[in-house]
């Protein structure tokens, strides 16, 4: 048995939290990665029971979603811009808001519509410095054109992507002052700029100011900030334990045998491992010198105080030990009272919930 526990009323409280911080902006539910991990269908209906009736999504299976279980006059922004026609013709059936990053995705949306003899709805985005979709700011010439020639296509928007806000104040804000000198150029050339928006989960609690005319959130709805923002984590894994027995002095556990007993132990083995996001992390991509130094200070601190990572069996914290394998933990249980009937609680990455059943509570 291994299931993913959503408290409910851990995420009505981030909504309402959410809310208050947006004063009066427009929220945008960011549903992607199949809602963070809880189902587009489960986190979708979460929000709008919190109020939030807009949501963004990255692939058309979730706006499919989104449409078979929600109210047809729901915004829905396709955050991935996409030139591919069968994808086009689907969201345009949806009445998806498609964005728009180059000429050519204006052109092929455009194109689309004609088709299908109906107007397209889209956001413009900016790309101030994330690298993955959107006009350059210096590429005025060729966002105005968009706004000039697609006929078939009503901007409804212009946003971009802030890459550092829950880190670098500074660097989100001059992101932010890019979008609006871009969006002031639109309107000076005599075209609607319409909901500006760049403020993510990080932003809106980090830097209010840049909410604009719209924030999109996700990673906050779950309270899985990098920083305290008042927010609740809305989960926990919940599994029962496979086996409990005794290994002798000197016996091993895991890959690498990363632990070794220094006498008789009990252990309990847990149907649970990184596959199913257990102890995962990322952000070990980063080569840049201060990100190297970084990772030296962080290994050096673990070299004087070793971490002990935990899970809760029945109600007692139990040591891990050795390496988290893929589907199998193995933790300490000496003179805890465990047995095969025990429950074990641990905190894993919802968006990892391979195999692992979604219940409401």
């Amino acid at each position: 048995m291994r299931r993913y526990i959503v408290d409910t009323a851990a995420v009505a409280r981030n909504l309402i939290l959410i809310r208050e911080r947006a004063d009066g902006a427009p929220v945008w539910a960011v549903v992607k990665g199949n809602g963070y991990g809880l189902g587009v269908k489960t986190m979708a209906a979460l929000c709008r029971k919190g109020g939030i009736d807009r949501f963004a999504v990255t692939e058309v299976c979730e706006a499919e979603a989104l449409r078979e279980d929600g109210d047809p006059n729901e915004q829905i922004l396709m955050l991935r811009p996409t030139d591919e026609p069968a994808e086009l013709r689907r969201l345009l059936e949806l009445d998806v808001i498609l964005t728009v990053a180059s000429q050519q995705n204006a052109l092929t949306l455009s194109s689309a519509a004609q088709e299908m003899q109906i107007r397209a709805k889209a956001h413009l985005k900016l790309d101030t410095g994330m690298g993955r979709y959107g006009f350059l700011p210096e590429e005025q010439e060729k966002l105005l054109a968009c706004y000039a020639g697609s006929e078939m296509i009503d901007y409804l928007g212009i946003y971009t992507h802030l890459h550092s806000a829950f880190c670098d104040k500074k660097s989100a804000q001059r992101q932010a002052e890019l979008l609006r000198k871009t969006a002031q150029a639109v309107s000076d050339a005599g075209f609607r700029p319409g909901e500006v928006h760049c403020a993510n989960s990080s932003a809106l609690f980090r830097m209010p100011e840049l909410r604009m005319n719209g924030v999109r959130v996700g990673s906050a709805i779950l309270g899985r900030l990098a920083f305290s923002a008042g927010l609740k984590k809305v989960g926990f894994c919940e599994t029962s334990v496979e086996s409990v027995r005794w290994i002798p002095k000197g016996h091993t556990c895991g890959y690498g045998a990363g632990w070794k007993a220094k006498k008789q132990t009990q252990i309990a083995v847990l149907p649970l491992g990184w596959y199913h996001g257990f102890t995962t992390s990322h952000g070990e991509d980063l080569f840049r010198r201060r990100d190297s130094l970084r990772k030296m200070l962080s290994g050096l601190r673990q070299f004087i105080l070793p971490p002990k990572i935990t899970v809760t069996v029945d109600g007692k914290k139990c040591r891990v030990l050795g390496h988290v394998g893929m589907l199998h933990t193995v933790v300490d249980v000496t003179g805890k009272n465990i047995t095969e009937k025990s429950i074990a609680v641990a905190e894993v990455n919802p968006l990892q919930l391979r195999g692992t059943e979604i219940v409401l509570a």
